[in-house]
């Protein structure tokens, strides 16, 4: 009763902060001379439509992209909000997923604190950050939207302190809220020139320098205070480093996969990038330390081990280090954190070029670490605990998430375009035959293994082979050069995406060993960086278990991982496999995507036990259901049993990153139900020996049904017409977001085209098609031919984590369907017999999917998931009037280029993608 009075006095404060900032819009519009257009804001579901102002009007279609930004930042807000009154009134433990359910889950298991504590620091979480999705909005915007944010809850405090109508704090704040606003209002929302990969660095590097690091102290704090509250021993965080590890990783710089702009120079650039900003971060930090451990040794006497360190590190510095202990006579806590400035990486921010750095400087960021720990012991040792707690902690957690690298950077590439690069080589090198795309599988193994016992290269350095070769070797060089000046803590995988073969993989290692990137054994060659596939389709997916068995097979991989295990002292090797859900979905629809996701970790898992290699899944979700996407803790809980091992690595891409991290509240929630998900995951696993679930048998044979279902809609007769007219796909490839091409090839193909357009342009026409179709009839047919099966599978759905994972992530993409919408868009397939056939599978599979879904939760999804109803129905007049637009400017955008008035077409261009992005921003999802 408590957290329901508390959801009824939320809702009403989400619709006072909507209100409030709504009327806050409205006065800058009338400020601004635009009366008529402020009138026409709706307000929250009421259905109104604008009547004053033109829907071609582009300043419409503005206001209306703000306005449903701010209702995100109210929903933001008030559930963060809520989330505090709940826990504040409720304890630790009263929200799910969090650290305080998950805790109290695992004592109730039978864990002791001493158990669940050994695991804590074994426990890691990397978040991937991507640019090549879709993030719609501009930094510009972005960085407004953040100090509206903080004013919301500046607001939310001074309301909670304050009952004076006319407060003056508040007032302060309308009027910044005001300022802001009529900023946002004259600054551009689109990229009127696709984004640039510096502009999209700069944005990956503004989350890791300031935001990440500000959210590790919370983050740590919360789990303390979750750990007491559950009636754990507290004596556990007497070790500063106990926590679980939380580490990033890029791909802004790397992932070349159908990128040309990304080249060696690009991903030079970000790795040095990085690492300035990571040293950076690092010495601002100790300057702050070095200001406030001004501790004095007349007061608390240091102990003989700490001065001797002191003494050490100050000699080991020579001039340096005198200066160091003369800067701070009689503080030796201030000397010491000298002699560690000292000793940090010396770069010239005005140098491009990598530089190995010589001794007494710090080579890795594991030595910044020791001496880090040395402090804090002597602070702990003269009873300053506070102190050290307070001051030294947080600094040593973030060298340890950050060190001197911010993010590793993971280098991508297509295995095709690697073996245009291989042919250049053989070409090179004088082969008879250097078609080695086209040569059977046996064939390329054999080639692979015979090179790969030589340690000749095919071509000179020096000497210019093709584009492609060109491009890859010269990739490898700066990872090379990189990795000889500063290790290898900066750089992540090597990942081949479209795996088809075990030789797609062993390719990487010829490359490898033609830039000498590869190091020289006793018993042979190795690669110091991880290989790792990426298996993307249904049909690779459902062949990955026999590649990655000849994978690690070799040699060379052997000796490879295990040269890895030593190097980061881990207790077995450990192979790194990449999973993607946005081509599988494509490929086969929602359920057979994420049931042979399901099924190839299980396989994938069991064929890594057999080679005694621990497999490490790289999870590729995207930002939408149909690309993966889905609330975090039931993600993490649905995942195999045993197969997350404490070890999940996953990206985070496009409009995900803001929504999730830009503000430190939401950013701290979200992290919190990744670490905390993974700890409850993993150790329920390691004490709960679970055969198969009676059910796994019946989820692939609905696989089987709505795969059939759904290729044969995608192929059917002039569907691929269909799609290119009754989306806004071909304004989407226009567009300015991201600096990635649409395509991989530019080929008009479906098979060519990127899922992230795939997903974006059904999305903004509102079938969302792949979050669905085939669902219904998959669950029909079960229900027809095992009706006691499907009666069990209503019964396991809330019971069973997979199935309810999967059923309540269809239910959200059927909310976001609008059949009026979908047949709004449809009108503009110009062939009526196409447009009747295919909108007549489409509409029966939603009605029929709906019926069986519903059947499913036992009752209608608008009572079982009010939450997603609820956001949708706050949304719904707003968006008709811009997907009314959006057609309108298309039919004519359209119509312009048949005509060939190139120039007209042109200019329509940024209205339409302006609608793109406002419909964007009222769904809350791009691709």
């Amino acid at each position: 009763m408590v957290v329901e009075s508390i959801l009824a006095l939320n809702e009403e404060n989400l619709l006072d902060q909507w209100n409030w900032i709504l009327e806050c819009l409205r006065e800058v519009l009338h400020e601004s001379g635009d009366g008529d257009l402020a009138k026409s804001l709706p307000l929250l579901g009421d259905g109104s439509v604008p009547r004053q102002i033109s829907n071609d009007s582009v300043h419409l279609t503005q206001a209306y992209s703000i306005a449903f930004q701010l209702l995100g930042m109210a929903e933001q807000n008030a559930a963060d909000q809520f989330r505090k009154s709940v826990e504040r009134r409720s304890g630790a433990d009263a929200l799910p997923a969090l650290w305080g359910d998950s805790l109290r889950q695992l004592r109730e298991s039978g864990l002791t604190s001493e158990q669940i504590a050994k695991e804590l620091p074994n426990m890691r979480v990397e978040l991937v950050l991507t640019a090549h999705p879709t993030e719609a909005k501009r930094a510009t915007v972005l960085a407004h939207h953040r100090r509206l944010f903080e004013r919301f809850q500046q607001r939310s405090l001074v309301a909670q302190s304050s009952t004076e109508r006319m407060d003056p704090v508040r007032e302060e704040i309308d009027y910044a809220v005001r300022a802001i606003l009529s900023i946002l209002w004259r600054t551009g929302e689109i990229y009127l020139d696709k984004p640039d990969i510096q502009s999209e660095r700069r944005n990956v590097l503004d989350y890791l320098t300031h935001v990440f690091p500000s959210v590790l102290r919370p983050l740590d704090q919360r789990l303390r205070r979750a750990w007491s509250d559950v009636g754990l021993d507290p004596k556990v965080f007497e070790d500063p480093l106990v926590f679980p590890k939380l580490t990033f990783g890029t791909w802004v710089g790397g992932d070349r996969d159908g990128h040309p702009l990304v080249t060696a120079e690009v991903t030079r650039q970000s790795l040095l990038e990085m690492r300035k900003s990571a040293i950076g971060l690092i010495q601002r930090q100790l300057l702050q330390l070095a200001r406030l451990l001004s501790l004095s040794a007349y007061w608390q006497k240091p102990d003989p081990e700490f001065l001797q360190a002191l003494a050490s590190a100050a000699n080991r510095l020579g001039l340096e280090g005198k200066k160091a202990l003369d800067r701070n006579p009689n503080e030796p806590w201030r000397q010491f954190i000298n002699t560690i400035i000292a000793r940090l990486p010396k770069q010239d921010t005005t140098q491009d070029a990598i530089v190995r750095e010589e001794t007494p400087t710090y080579q890795r960021s594991v030595e910044l670490l020791r001496d880090l720990r040395v402090l804090y012991g002597s602070l702990i040792a003269c009873g300053q605990r506070h102190a050290a707690e307070y001051s030294v902690q947080p600094l040593m957690r973030i060298v340890q998430t950050f060190g001197f690298h911010l993010a590793v950077l993971d280098v991508r590439q297509n295995s095709a375009f690697h073996d245009k690069a291989v042919e250049q080589l053989l070409i090179a090198a004088g082969f008879e035959r250097t078609n080695f795309s086209q040569w059977s599988e046996a064939e390329r193994l054999e080639l692979l293994t015979k090179e790969l016992a030589s340690k000749r290269p095919f071509a000179r350095p020096d000497v210019s082979l093709g584009p492609e070769a060109d491009a890859v070797l010269s990739s490898l060089r700066v990872l090379k050069e990189y990795r000889s000046a500063y290790g290898e803590d900066g750089l992540g995988a090597l990942i081949v995406s479209m795996t088809r073969n075990a030789s797609d993989l062993l390719v990487v290692y010829l490359l490898a060993r033609e830039v000498g990137l590869m190091e020289e054994a006793p018993e042979g060659l190795l690669c110091p960086l991880p290989v790792v596939p990426l298996f993307e389709t249904v049909d690779d997916l459902q062949h990955s278990p026999e590649i990655y068995d000849r994978f690690l097979d070799h040699p060379i991989t052997q000796r490879s991982l295990v040269a890895i295990q030593k190097r980061n002292e881990e207790s077995s090797p450990v192979g790194q496999i990449m999973i993607g859900y946005s081509d599988s979905n494509k490929d086969g629809g929602i359920l057979a995507s994420l049931v042979h996701l399901r099924c190839a970790q299980k396989e994938l898992f069991a064929v890594g036990k057999k080679h005694g290699v621990r497999v490490r899944f790289f999870h590729g979700r995207g930002g939408t259901i149909s690309r993966g996407a889905g609330p975090t803790h039931r993600f993490i809980k649905s995942l195999p049993d045993d197969t997350l091992g404490g070890d999940l690595r996953v990206t985070e891409q496009g409009e995900t990153i803001p929504q999730k991290y830009a503000h430190q509240s939401t950013a701290i929630y979200n992290l919190e139900l990744f670490v905390a998900g993974v700890t409850r995951k993993t150790l329920w696993d390691l004490g709960h020996d679970e055969s198969e679930h009676p059910l796994e048998g019946t989820l692939t044979q609905l696989a089987q049904w709505a795969r059939e279902c759904y290729t044969s809609l995608l192929h059917s007769d002039g569907f691929v017409t269909f799609f290119r007219q009754a989306t806004p796909i071909d304004a989407i490839e226009q567009s300015r977001i991201g600096s990635r091409p649409a395509r991989r090839t530019g080929q008009q193909t479906l098979a060519d085209l990127r899922a992230i357009p795939w997903v974006f342009s059904w999305g903004q026409a509102r079938f969302f098609l792949s979050g669905w179709y085939g669902v219904g009839t998959a669950l029909s047919q079960l229900n027809q031919k095992e009706p006691k099966l499907f009666d069990e599978l209503s019964k396991t759905m809330s019971q069973w984590a997979p199935l309810h994972y999967l059923i309540s992530n269809v239910a959200t993409s059927l909310a976001a369907t609008d059949l009026e919408i979908m047949r709004s868009y449809a009108g503009m397939v110009d062939d009526a017999e196409l447009r009747s056939r295919c909108m007549e599978l489409i509409e029966s599979e939603l009605a029929l999917t709906s019926r069986m879904v519903e059947a499913i939760y036992g009752g209608s999804l608008a009572q079982r998931r009010p939450n997603v109803q609820r956001m949708m129905i706050l949304r719904a007049s707003g968006l008709r009037v811009l997907h009314q637009q959006q057609i309108g400017l298309l039919k004519m955008w359209r119509s312009y280029h048949r005509m060939q008035a190139t120039n007209e077409a042109e200019k329509l261009i940024p209205q339409l993608l302006l609608t793109v992005n406002a419909i964007a921003s009222g769904l809350g999802t791009t691709g």
